[in-house]
């Protein structure tokens, strides 16, 4: 089954709100086998609206329609459906009774504005709406099924799940299949050299197909398989993801939710060490993804943001003649810094970053970090080069700190 989704609203076209309700639709489009070919926003316009939904009628076998049925005089997808139609709206009386029975019981003044949530094309059957006033509807146009749902996020999922996919998967008939995929994240390559050394995966497999996705120097290889079944599906991903883990080796660090954060935090626990950071220029970054994971009290012991030189001396036990003959951002001031946090904090693992975040130069150029990990077992310290303006810089440390921590604690 075709499938596209319609999102409706001024407020999306200028960027007032993100359209998470896409993902969610997109997501379970996919895990349901259904072919999800488009996604279109339009705004509150009648004559845009229309013309949209004919446009999407006329090339696939579902539409998804959310937002605009809600009380005010902007919420026309009704009267936008009904006149592609070809139908008039119908008041549904019992509905609308009902909505002022509700009101009546909270000991509200029911406002007539909610009366338009009783409307809908003639035809279409409602939507219950568990979680909001405004119902959904359905009704089959030219042979394409209308689904409209409000914008509202929490509404739109209730509906989604309890009424709209069962739906379609019962409207798939014979031609049900499940999608899954898997996602390998890897970390220390660029996008172009992963894309390079599997590009003849990329070329050579239709099913499962494989896709490569950037984020925050994260490079995800995702491997997606269409079958009958879950079980057929992994058996078709599980050849080629053995060969994507063989090619990309110790750069990958984990698959589907697993993030950076919970493996240390794992790796942490196995071996009941702690952990501590000190950090210049990211002051916190490192620290606040470390303490994201639930249960870090058991490994985390704390973090000093050592921004100033004189700090470094006095909370981190760096030499002053260390940062100034080999300088504020070098490997021997970061390895100086998590061997000083280590011994402050009563911490087995010392995180230490220093750098240069820019946009001006401090020592040496802009996007100079340093970044050193110190255990029980050894010591690295490494510099990177990053790209890009000072946030991204920060955030790219942050990652790469956290790494070097991983390949530490593994030994690697």
């Amino acid at each position: 089954m075709n499938v596209e989704t319609l999102a409706v609203g001024t407020e999306l076209l200028l960027g007032q709100i993100v359209n998470t309700n896409a993902a969610a639709i997109a997501v379970r489009l996919a895990d349901s086998g259904m072919t999800h070919v488009r996604q279109t926003v339009v705004g509150d316009n009648a004559t845009r609206m229309q013309d949209a939904i004919r446009e999407a009628v006329g090339r696939c076998d579902a539409l998804v329609i959310t937002g605009g049925i809600g009380p005010t005089q902007d919420d026309i997808t009704r009267e936008a459906v009904a006149a592609v139609a070809g139908v008039p709206l119908f008041f549904d009386e019992a509905y609308a009774r009902d909505m002022r029975v509700l009101w009546e019981r909270r000991g509200r003044e029911f406002p007539e504005s909610n009366l338009r949530q009783a409307y809908r094309p003639e035809g279409a059957v409602a939507i219950p709406n568990p979680k909001g006033s405004a119902p959904g509807f359905r009704i089959e146009v030219d042979g394409c099924w209308i689904l409209a749902l409000p914008g509202v996020p929490a509404e739109m999922l209730a509906m989604l799940d309890d009424d709209v996919m069962p739906f379609l998967v019962s409207m798939t008939g014979d031609d049900a299949s499940i999608v899954v995929s898997r996602v390998i994240k890897s970390w220390g390559m660029s996008e172009a050299a992963v894309g390079e050394l599997l590009s003849d995966l990329f070329e050579g497999s239709e099913n499962p197909t494989v896709a490569f996705l950037a984020s925050a120097g994260v490079i995800k290889v995702r491997l997606t398989a269409r079958a009958s079944t879950q079980e057929a599906a992994h058996s078709l991903i599980a050849p080629l993801e053995t060969e994507v883990r063989r090619r990309l080796g110790d750069h990958i660090f984990g698959v589907d939710d697993d993030t950076i954060e919970g493996i240390i935090h794992a790796l942490l626990l196995e071996r009941r060490w702690t952990i501590a950071t000190a950090e210049s220029a990211t002051v916190g970054m490192v620290a606040s993804r470390l303490t994201s994971v639930a249960g870090s009290s058991a490994t985390f012991r704390g973090s000093i943001g050592a921004y100033a030189s004189d700090i470094k001396t006095s909370l981190l036990y760096v030499p002053e003649d260390l940062m100034r003959t080999k300088g504020i951002v070098s490997q021997d001031t970061a390895l100086a810094m998590a061997r000083g946090v280590r011994r402050r904090l009563g911490a087995d693992v010392g995180v230490a970053v220093t750098g240069s975040a820019g946009p001006e130069p401090l020592e040496v150029e802009a996007g100079t970090m340093c970044v050193a990990v110190v255990t029980p077992d050894g010591e690295r310290a490494r510099t990177f080069t990053m790209p890009g303006d000072r946030e991204r810089v920060r955030t790219y440390t942050a990652t790469a700190a956290l790494h070097q921590t991983r390949l530490a604690l593994m030994g690697s």
